[in-house]
């Protein structure tokens, strides 16, 4: 399982110290400065700022992600997921809630990155399917299957493809198509998308450019909903 551990960190409570006066007063100013300085710096560094640089916002923006939702929705969550993972696999119907329960507001588009032994297989597939227009009915049905494709934490094709096979697909074409430079050109722009943008582990989202400051289900919903409201202000 691909998830999460982030650790929060602890809260010091602040030393009483006596109030600065003559040189001290000069050593406590220039302590504040330093500490706007190093603010300043970690909001231009952080891969949690909405402030990003060129090549960050071009990772988020790729037109071959596939898509679902209102195109002109003024909220857009990117995810990067692993097929395999099964936190993703939990997450997503969440996800999909918080778009019913705001229609028209929200866009979701998925990125692929395969962390998992073996899931560039599923990867592939689900970027194959996307050419036959059925990359969300492939995701939900890997989704809803997964515990019997995924053995050990990593993926056993032989059993998944009985699973794509019950679904409307050629899978002749589907087979030919993983292996298409579109398909491999697609994932392997994912990839580097990921490492520029710091994603380390599934599932990441980004809503509106924004990173979650903390790995959760509240964490998402609270950051998707304060981007809702701010579109209706």
């Amino acid at each position: 399982m691909s998830k999460k551990h982030r650790k929060a960190t602890p809260q010091v409570a602040p030393e009483s110290v006596p109030a600065p006066h003559g040189k001290g007063l000069y050593v406590a100013a220039g302590i504040v400065v330093l500490a706007i300085i190093a603010g300043l710096v970690w909001l231009v560094a952080s891969p949690k700022t909405v402030a990003r640089f060129e090549p960050e916002l071009a990772a988020l923006q790729r037109p071959h992600a596939a898509s679902v939702g209102n195109p002109g929705a003024p909220v857009h969550i990117v995810e990067f997921l692993d097929p395999a993972c099964e936190t993703c696999a939990q997450f997503f119907p969440f996800v999909k809630g918080m778009m019913k329960e705001h229609p028209g507001d929200i866009r979701l588009s998925v990125r692929l990155v395969p962390f998992h032994r073996n899931s560039d297989v599923a990867a592939k597939a689900l970027e194959a399917a996307k050419l036959q227009g059925k990359f969300w009915d492939v995701l939900e049905r890997l989704f809803a299957t997964q515990g019997s494709w995924v053995i050990g934490h990593q993926v056993d094709p032989e059993k998944m493809w009985p699973f794509l096979r019950s679904l409307d697909l050629d899978m002749a074409k589907l087979q030919a198509d993983m292996a298409s430079p579109t398909v491999l050109q697609n994932l392997a722009t994912d990839m580097q998308d990921a490492r520029t943008l710091k994603v380390t582990a599934t599932p990441e989202y980004f809503v509106n450019g924004r990173g979650l400051p903390e790995f959760g289900l509240d964490q998402l919903r609270e950051l998707v909903s304060d981007e809702v409201k701010r579109s209706h202000r």
